[in-house]
């Protein structure tokens, strides 16, 4: 994954399902399978770098979506996006990334950031499809190869889902995150 051209930046949304009826499987499912395939459009070359996230997508409550951002030298994505591929526009360079301090970045390079993140959106396609496609793999599965990311940085015995071995002040901040984070979207 090479850093992001910020000033070549798109958005688009990926549907997951019906919001009453997501599971979990729903969601490995469209990473597995439609998260995987912009990840082979990566390796050929229409797009330079993405990541994406589960976001709500304000003008259809009705189903969730992966939020999806990616960066191409083509004037116009849907000559090679999948049709599932949804309200693609271009998007205003993304010079901030919510909850990262830039100033304790080597260099401040906001585009190396983006980078890792993309990185991380790959590791998770890849984590999905190491994974049995016919059987849903468990949060606790996917929260224990978390564990190894978290250990290793000191944050927890457990991954951070389980807030072992956090400080107070982490799990405070954490718990609050997430509450707000979850009063929003449908818990798997």
């Amino acid at each position: 994954m090479e850093k992001p051209d910020l000033n070549k930046m798109w958005r688009t949304w990926v549907k997951i399902g019906f919001r009453h009826q997501l599971t979990y499987k729903m969601a490995q499912d469209t990473i597995r399978n439609k998260m995987y395939y912009i990840l082979q459009l990566q390796k050929m070359g229409e797009i330079s770098w993405f990541y994406f996230l589960f976001h709500n997508k304000r003008d259809d409550p009705v189903n969730t979506h992966f939020d999806l951002v990616f960066t191409s030298d083509k004037e116009d994505p849907s000559e090679f996006l999948p049709e599932y591929c949804i309200d693609t526009k271009k998007i205003p360079p993304m010079k901030k990334i919510s909850g990262i301090d830039m100033s304790l970045l080597k260099d401040e390079d906001i585009a190396e950031a983006w980078k890792i993140i993309g990185e991380q959106s790959v590791f998770i396609i890849e984590l999905i499809r190491t994974h049995k496609a016919n059987v849903e793999s468990t949060q606790l599965q996917i929260a224990q190869f978390m564990h190894y990311f978290m250990n290793s940085l000191l944050l927890g015995h457990k991954s951070i889902l389980f807030f072992q071995g956090l400080s107070p002040q982490l799990l405070s901040t954490i718990n609050s995150m997430q509450l707000n984070y979850l009063k929003d979207y449908v818990p798997f």
